[in-house]
This record gives C-alpha cells, sequence and structure tokens, in this order.
C-alpha cells in the first residue's frame, strides 16, 4: 500500500482522512452553507454513511493515481477543519483542486494556507502541467483564494451548474507550471 504524504504549514496539517474522522466530516460537510458552494460533490442533506464511504475510496484513488484527498487539520488541537484535494487527470498532466472549509473557518486564510503544498505537491511530485480550479460566481471567496496562491482568471462558463434548481455561473482559474515555477523563484 503507497504512503500518503502529509504536510505541516504553520497553523496546519495536510494529513489523509481515517474513518475515525467521518463524524466531523458529517458535521462540517453537512452544513447547508457548505454544500450551497459546491457543484454537486457533498450532498445535503449528508445522511449517516456517506463521509465513511467517501473516505473509504481515498486510498485507492491515490494508489490508482486518480486523486488525493487531505484533511485539513489545525495544528494546534488537532481538530479538523475541512478538506482539499487534487483529482488527477494523468494522460493530459492536470489535475483539478478542491476543497471545502467548516464554515466556522471562513475568511481565516486556512484554505489558502492548506492549497499552497497542495499545489506544490501537484506540479513538484505529481508532475502536473496544469492545476485548475473553479467556484460559484456566489462564491467570491473561493475565487480569492484561487488568485492567492497564483491561479489566473479563464473565464466565466455561464449558468454552467444548476443547483437547486438555481443555475449558477462557473468561474474558472488555473495556474501551469511555468507561472508556478516563476512564482517560486
Amino acid at each position: 500500500m503507497k504512503q500518503q504524504p502529509t504536510f505541516e504549514t504553520e497553523r496546519l496539517v495536510l494529513r489523509p482522512f481515517t474513518l475515525a474522522d467521518a463524524p466531523d466530516v458529517q458535521r462540517l460537510a453537512g452544513d447547508l452553507a457548505i454544500a450551497a458552494t459546491t457543484g454537486g460533490n457533498i450532498p445535503h442533506p449528508y445522511e449517516d454513511g456517506m463521509a465513511e464511504e467517501w473516505i473509504s475510496g481515498h486510498q485507492e484513488q491515490y494508489e490508482n493515481g486518480n486523486a488525493i484527498h487531505f484533511a485539513v487539520v489545525v495544528h494546534s488541537d488537532n481538530s479538523l477543519i475541512g478538506a482539499i484535494a487534487l483529482t488527477v487527470s494523468q494522460d493530459a498532466a492536470r489535475a483539478e483542486l478542491g476543497y471545502w472549509m467548516g464554515k466556522d473557518y471562513w475568511g481565516q486564510g486556512y484554505c489558502t494556507e492548506a492549497a499552497r503544498p497542495v499545489v506544490k505537491y501537484g506540479f513538484e511530485v505529481l508532475e502536473l502541467n496544469r492545476i485548475h480550479a473553479c467556484h460559484f460566481g456566489s462564491n467570491p471567496a473561493s475565487g480569492r483564494v484561487m488568485q492567492k496562491i497564483g491561479m489566473t482568471y479563464e473565464g466565466c462558463r455561464r449558468q454552467h451548474f444548476c443547483k437547486w434548481g438555481e443555475f449558477e455561473d462557473c468561474v474558472d482559474y488555473a495556474i501551469l507550471r511555468s507561472e508556478y515555477e516563476a512564482q517560486e523563484e
């Protein structure tokens, strides 16, 4: 079994999820505000067993090179506050960055802090050429995370998502390996 890496930042630990995280995932991701900001990846209501099922698939996805998921944990008290992942398209040497943070942790810079080592891993270890992400037009805070990690605005897919009967714009950002390397110099 391949061992997934763990990263530490000033305030955070990014580590593999364990089944013991399931109650916290269900509580945090089960908040309506979290589901409302995602394109369908997080259901609402977040029912019993869903977190365990989601976590149980991570190791296989990692071993197959399809995705890597990190639990975002506050270093000082070991509390789970969110998730961040790369979903990899190996043939195209690219990945999609996705993340969510529990509502109580919004606006504190945690997402940006977690995204930086994940992007670094994508370019330096996975040898990707491109990492992209998108956010709902109604969630500009997510776009600010993308900007802060060096991603470039690429456009808006108007009314791309239909979330609970309402259409949402999908605002696209990406960073290329050459851009990442230039900002690391």
